[in-house]
């Protein structure tokens, strides 16, 4: 989450109703549509060639685009966040930069819409219930935004309140995108955005849960009670609605700050974090999908993580699970068929990229079980081995009949991956992965499949 405590010009009411925020996407189409017009123009009298790209992405229809999306918040906000994140490869870079802008933008209510919101679910005399409620949010984000608060019997709790109609607005919010998207040319069909784009309404309904996160957030602290490293907010269940999460305060410091610790305990910490992503993919069962680094956070007084945000959890499908632990298990015998069989088993790769495109699959698999079979710390800075699996991986990606999502239960486990690498890239960390998933594997047994009746 952004911090915009000191930022007052970042203070707007959130549009609630439909036609409000029906209202806001017609201006942004017609502020885009004015924006082409104004830039054809300039184009045609200096005589220089037009592309509708070149002319949806000028300098102003990109700040329209950030700010009418920020302005918006919720579904709106959340699937660029999500789209940069899980598309972006894909997807042309400039729209990436306008997505990938709105992960570190957020306004905030302004103090009479958060009463409202408050009262609707806590009731008028909400403020007898506290020695003080700061009004002021420490953090704000796409749903929602978090204040500090102090209960009558002693208790300092961080309340995270949602923007009031993000959830009646997000299947609509999301066809909106959708259509923005597909008006302005940046979603190919041969990419199947409607099964992403479907998956999108599923998880921001169960993300605009507050209920439903906070029993996901207690069973977090459960599975991690005896798991030192690891701190997990306590839920206060009697304040916590279904748009409004109440729970301890925790407090730390940006997960980034770890770059200015010593290289050992930067190396553990972020191997700790790596064998919890392992075992929710092996032994919890259910995974926390959102890799945004503001979801972690930092204790430097006793080197502890803390984890939030458990909105984006979601039960590891048995078949993903085994689908990697045979990947990961084959690669470590450096047996590349089997390397390659299990990878087309479990979605992440279409039988018909082996066959149109061996050498470079073959190619691929072997930097790949070169790198997770050595016996020494794995340096994520040094990424040279991924320039040249997109080296070789350059010439399937230009191929689109090759082109499709991966199964979307797969596809939310590998982007909760990528951003963990996107983070030891980050902090410059070093882990013997080999040794990690040697003991991972070992200590945990592949997840039964129910057959169906």
């Amino acid at each position: 989450m952004a911090d915009p405590t000191n930022d007052k010009s970042r203070e707007r009411a959130v549009p609630s109703g439909r036609l409000a925020r029906f209202g806001t996407f017609g201006r942004l189409v017609g502020g885009v549509a004015g924006g082409m017009a104004a830039e054809g123009a300039r184009r045609l009298t200096s005589g220089e060639k037009i592309s509708t790209r070149d002319l949806i992405l000028t300098p102003g229809n990109v700040r329209r685009m950030t700010e009418k999306l920020s302005h918006l918040r919720g579904a709106a906000m959340k699937m660029g966040q999500m789209i940069s994140l899980d598309s972006g490869d894909f997807l042309p870079p400039e729209l990436g930069d306008i997505l990938a802008t709105l992960r570190d933008q957020a306004n905030f209510m302004p103090t009479k819409q958060l009463d409202s919101v408050l009262r609707s679910e806590w009731g008028s005399d909400w403020r007898r219930q506290f020695k003080w409620f700061n009004p002021r949010p420490i953090a704000a984000a796409s749903i929602g935004q978090v204040h500090k608060a102090l209960t009558r019997d002693g208790q300092e709790l961080a309340i995270k309140v949602q923007y009031p109609g993000v959830a009646k607005s997000i299947d609509s919010d999301v066809d909106n995108v959708s259509t923005l998207l597909r008006v302005a040319g940046f979603a190919p069909p041969e990419l199947e955005m409607d099964k992403l784009l479907d998956a999108a309404k599923k998880q921001l309904h169960e993300e605009a849960d507050y209920e439903r996160e906070g029993a996901q957030m207690q069973l977090y602290r459960q599975q991690l009670a005896d798991i030192p490293g690891f701190v997990v907010p306590k839920l206060h269940e009697g304040l916590t609605r279904g748009s409004l999460l109440a729970m301890s305060i925790e407090e730390g410091v940006a997960i980034e700050k770890l770059e200015d610790e010593p290289a050992e305990r930067r190396d553990e910490i972020f191997g700790n974090l790596l064998e919890l992503v392992s075992r929710e993919l092996f032994d919890f069962g259910v995974m926390q999908t959102d890799p945004n680094f503001a979801n972690f956070r930092y204790r430097p007084s006793t080197g502890e993580l803390i984890l939030l945000d458990f909105g984006a959890c979601r039960a590891v499908d048995p078949a993903v699970s085994n689908g990697y632990r045979n990947m990961l298990k084959a690669g470590l015998e450096g047996n590349r068929d089997e390397v390659r069989q299990a990878t087309i088993e479990a979605g992440f790769m279409m039988p018909i990229v082996a066959e149109k495109h061996p050498d470079s699959v073959n190619t691929m698999i072997d930097i790949v079980i070169d790198q997770m079979r050595e016996d020494k710390p794995f340096n994520f800075a040094d990424r040279g081995f991924v320039y040249l699996l997109r080296e070789e991986g350059f010439a399937i990606a230009q191929d689109k009949e090759t082109w499709a999502f991966p199964p979307i239960e797969t596809l939310f486990v590998q982007r909760k991956v990528s951003g963990m690498a996107l983070l030891g890239t980050r902090l410059k960390a070093q882990v013997n992965i080999r040794r990690l998933t040697e003991g991972v594997l070992a200590s945990t047994s592949p997840m039964p499949i129910e057959k169906a009746a």
